[in-house]
């Protein structure tokens, strides 16, 4: 028999739909269905929910409800409720808002952060200085997010240096956690670990979290390989919503319940109702008008019919 990996007995999932699903949606989703989902989700058992986004309403129109948002949800005991704050104006809305997290993001891709923001990725992560500490006087926790990690739309391979760098950045901000993202989802599984590996050397690796697109069909493979490196936190869009609207050929992120089935396969404790999960898709399905891009979560659906 082969010697099986010691995966971790627990994980962390953060649900990244409301926010990070809906951004990329070129239909409008009201406050009421964001507020509903939102509900939903926290109620399926999701500790941390990214539920808003404080950036311009003219760069990215879907978040323009975000302030109703975090006014008008249930807060449930125990329950993160996340918000991206591209600026200290941003941060300060959030903090209005009631945020519990405040998300911070950087490149690990020069071509990328020059191509969307005009500016270095040292000059980029400089303007998170303000937004971090504000964070901190505040008592919020600070999360960060490294995007292009495994590849770049614009410059190819993204050198693990690089990352452990932006990681290194960040750490020196004082983030919480950090997520290292596959942005256009071309990670396979054996540069998975290296990438993961080369950050839990520069970050501990209890405060690293997977962040996987499904483009070219790899987020599962390469949560299990993450899971075997000791990840211990994980992203993942309910329904597979999402993308990118900065990176051209990203599609959707991972779909929460596909994620749910095969840690539970695994045995590992994630806190999360499935049941529950696969409702809270089914009805932000509907609200969009389309099936849901989770596998998992249309067999178990068509289970119940």
């Amino acid at each position: 028999m082969p010697i099986q990996p010691q995966l971790p007995q627990s994980v962390k999932i953060v649900e990244v739909g409301p926010r990070d699903g809906l951004q990329n949606e070129q239909q409008f989703v009201g406050a009421d269905v964001k507020i509903e989902l939102v509900e939903r989700l926290a109620r399926a058992g999701f500790k941390n929910v990214e539920a808003a986004s404080f950036v311009s309403p003219k760069w990215v129109p879907q978040m323009a409800t975000s302030a109703e948002v975090m006014a008008r949800i249930e807060r449930r005991p125990g329950t993160l409720y996340s918000a991206l704050t591209p600026n200290l104006q941003g941060f300060e809305a959030a903090l209005a808002a009631r945020a519990d997290e405040v998300v911070i993001f950087g490149s690990a891709s020069e071509a990328f952060s020059q191509k969307n923001i005009n500016c270095s990725i040292a000059e980029s992560i400089a303007r998170f200085e303000p937004v971090a500490k504000a964070a901190k006087a505040n008592g919020l926790r600070l999360r960060a997010s490294v995007s292009c990690a495994f590849g770049c739309p614009y410059q190819g391979e993204v050198p693990l240096d690089a990352v452990a760098d932006v990681v290194g950045r960040m750490r020196d901000l004082g983030c919480d956690e950090i997520d290292i993202a596959d942005t256009i989802g071309v990670a396979t599984p054996r540069q998975t670990q290296a990438v993961m590996q080369r950050a839990a050397a520069t970050f501990r690796l209890d405060g690293i979290a997977g962040h996987f697109h499904d483009t070219y069909g790899q987020a599962l493979a390469n949560i299990y390989a993450s899971l075997e490196v000791g990840v211990q936190i994980f992203h993942a869009s309910v329904s597979g919503l999402g993308g990118c609207p900065y990176a051209k050929g990203a599609t959707g992120n991972v779909a929460t319940e596909d994620v749910i089935y095969m840690l539970n396969g695994l045995g590992i404790e994630t806190g999360i109702d499935l049941d529950l999960l696969v409702d809270a898709g089914a009805f932000i399905s509907a609200q969009l008008g389309r099936k849901s891009a989770s596998r998992a979560g249309n067999a178990l659906a068509a289970k119940r019919a």
